[in-house]
């Protein structure tokens, strides 16, 4: 095959088409990007430079936030200034991360919820996004992330994990008030988004973590129940566009896969192998006619752990399942952290343009 675009290439992988190579993906913490920077030798805000190093496939497309402040900061914490989620920074032996704490909203207070400030959807800047896409004329552009359309992993930073699940079992009218106030929120910027760029958007990426390594956290049920349908105004959304979704799901997930091919996604994200019912050969022996698969390069494995050598053979092996029938896009399962052997990480990113080629 001739050799393709990135976009053409991510695009056609993700309609489980031929391509000339693997889509290449990667996501990273800071602490790996920097050191990834200073090893090739970039500019400490040069990502794009980076992406370019690494032959990334992927552009993300950001919408800027133009609004006031409607959350003020606090001591010891990290607010976000537009919704309200608040972290604060937990030290570990390679680094250290922002975790989630406070939950302003865990006693799902009805008054409360109703007057939380939320942005609208009229603070942001559409036009920015269009001035973006013409960077990249050639890249695979998306539009949302993990984030987008998430309900359970959201609605925990403001509750805590604990008080969403009770709420669900409840079937709490406050969490579904928070829920639904978000969601129409997002799928206004997403609308606003898709019109703006007249078709340059190549796929829509939402999100959802609907397992631990060992199981589901909620029943099929529950999922049909409170989240699908939410879930499915962001498909439906996107076939009103022709474009396609990709939908991120940590853990043990695969039980949801039907519903997410009933409801018209395309592709799925993050396969962790480690998880049950996540192995490779499983995935794509049970659903590789039916989903195109974006990760399974887990970032808990040999990355971490193993030699330049381990790790090339544990890619290699992930290839040779995944690339068989077409429909995979190559990505960590997360994102590479401050743990993660830079060598082994940039042993992989230098083989997969040939590793990763078909024919």
């Amino acid at each position: 095959m001739k050799e393709l675009s990135s976009r053409e290439r991510v695009i056609r992988a993700i309609h489980r088409l031929p391509v000339d190579r693997v889509p290449i993906d990667y996501m990273a913490n800071c602490g790996i990007n920097m050191q990834l920077k200073q090893h090739f030798n970039l500019k400490k805000h040069d990502d794009e430079g980076l992406l370019q190093a690494l032959h990334v496939d992927f552009r993300e497309l950001k919408l800027p936030y133009e609004g006031r402040i409607l959350h003020m900061p606090v001591p010891g914490r990290r607010v976000d200034p537009q919704w309200g989620i608040t972290t604060r920074w937990i030290p570990n032996d390679s680094g250290g991360y922002w975790d989630y704490c406070d939950f302003p909203l865990q006693d799902l207070d009805q008054d409360i919820i109703d007057a939380w400030p939320m942005p609208s959807a009229d603070d942001y800047n559409y036009e920015a996004l269009v001035d973006q896409s013409r960077l990249w004329p050639d890249k695979a552009l998306y539009y949302g992330n993990p984030g987008l359309g998430d309900i359970l992993n959201t609605t925990g930073m403001w509750c805590s994990m604990e008080k969403v699940y009770i709420a669900m079992a409840d079937k709490n009218k406050a969490w579904s008030r928070l829920v639904d106030r978000r969601l129409s929120i997002q799928l206004e910027q997403m609308e606003r988004s898709l019109e703006i760029l007249k078709g340059r958007i190549d796929f829509i990426w939402m999100g959802e973590d609907l397992g631990s390594q060992i199981g589901p956290l909620i029943s099929s049920e529950m999922y049909r129940r409170e989240i699908r349908d939410r879930h499915k105004r962001f498909v439906d959304l996107a076939s009103a566009f022709g474009i396609p979704v990709m939908i991120h799901s940590c853990g043990s997930s695969s039980w949801a896969f039907n519903d997410f091919i009933d409801m018209g996604i395309k592709a799925v994200d993050t396969l962790q192998p480690e998880a049950h019912d996540m192995d490779p050969a499983y995935l794509k022996a049970s659903y590789g006619n039916r989903l195109a698969f974006h990760g399974g390069f887990s970032t808990a494995g040999e990355v971490v752990s193993g030699s330049i050598e381990e790790t090339l053979k544990k890619v290699k092996t992930l290839l040779e399942i995944m690339m068989d029938g077409n429909g995979y896009l190559f990505s960590p399962t997360h994102m590479f952290q401050e743990d993660s052997r830079l060598e082994n990480i940039l042993a992989v990113y230098a083989a997969l343009p040939t590793i990763g080629r078909y024919g």
